[in-house]
């Protein structure tokens, strides 16, 4: 028999202190003006009988999918959050990317700051005067396609800027399948936010959502070793699977 979490998210971990969720794809992890699943903190509070003391403590981009973790106290909260800030915790991801990337492993280190040409107040991009940023690399697998070449890649992020890893991918000639604002051509996006996107667009994202999958957390906390792992949903899996791998 199904639990009423099963309707809610994919409940990965629980006890007195912690929640740790597999995040869908497409769905904010903020409130929004939505109904109360129409936010990832929103679906934790059903979950938890609409308490307040609900923490977010690593947040995702809408389309990305993943772990995240809710702390259910102020005092998990404070000693997690403090655990972030000085870089302890241990995340890796997975993302399929456009092309093959020659070198099996690497790592792209380029600040970043805000775009100030773009249409999109919320882009930002690779710049001199931008913030220390730097994310390691390792590919998994190459595969063809149909519609292309593609790379299935391991990322592992040293700093945790706003959509670091699109964008460092993207500046390296290897932007995510299904991202909207970094990939193909930031119009997606827009036509996205205004409701007016059309086949053509779908064409060329080929993916509903971008494929980016925060599949790994590892931290250390209260004395113990705290691991936790999450599959990717299906659409992510069926697309690297059966196809001519390198």
């Amino acid at each position: 028999m199904s639990s009423p979490s099963d309707y809610l998210f994919d409940l990965v971990y629980e006890d007195d202190s912690l929640l740790v969720i597999n995040k869908p794809a497409d769905l904010v992890c903020h409130p929004t003006k939505g109904d109360a699943y129409s936010s990832l903190i929103s679906r934790a509070r059903l979950h938890l009988g609409q308490v307040n003391t609900v923490h977010m403590i690593n947040r995702l981009d809408r389309e990305t999918s993943g772990i995240v973790l809710v702390a259910k106290n102020d005092v998990a909260a404070k000693e997690l959050r403090q655990l972030w800030e000085r870089g302890e915790a241990y995340k890796s991801y997975d993302a399929i990317v456009h092309g093959h990337v020659k070198s099996d492993s690497g790592s792209i280190d380029e600040p970043l700051g805000r775009h100030t040409t773009s249409r999109v107040a919320i882009k930002d991009c690779v710049r001199p005067d931008g913030s220390p940023s730097k994310t390691w690399f390792t590919v998994t697998k190459r595969f063809s396609k149909p519609e292309g070449n593609f790379s299935l890649l391991e990322v592992r992020p040293e700093t945790g800027r706003k959509h670091q890893i699109r964008i460092h991918l993207a500046h390296i000639g290897h932007p995510i399948v299904g991202d909207k604002l970094y990939g193909y051509n930031e119009d997606c996006y827009l036509a996205l936010v205004e409701r007016r996107l059309t086949k053509e667009h779908k064409k060329h994202l080929i993916l509903p959502c971008h494929a980016l999958h925060a599949k790994e957390l590892t931290f250390e906390w209260r004395g113990k070793k705290w691991p936790f792992k999450a599959k990717a949903e299906s659409w992510f899996s069926c697309f690297i699977s059966n196809q001519t791998g390198q």
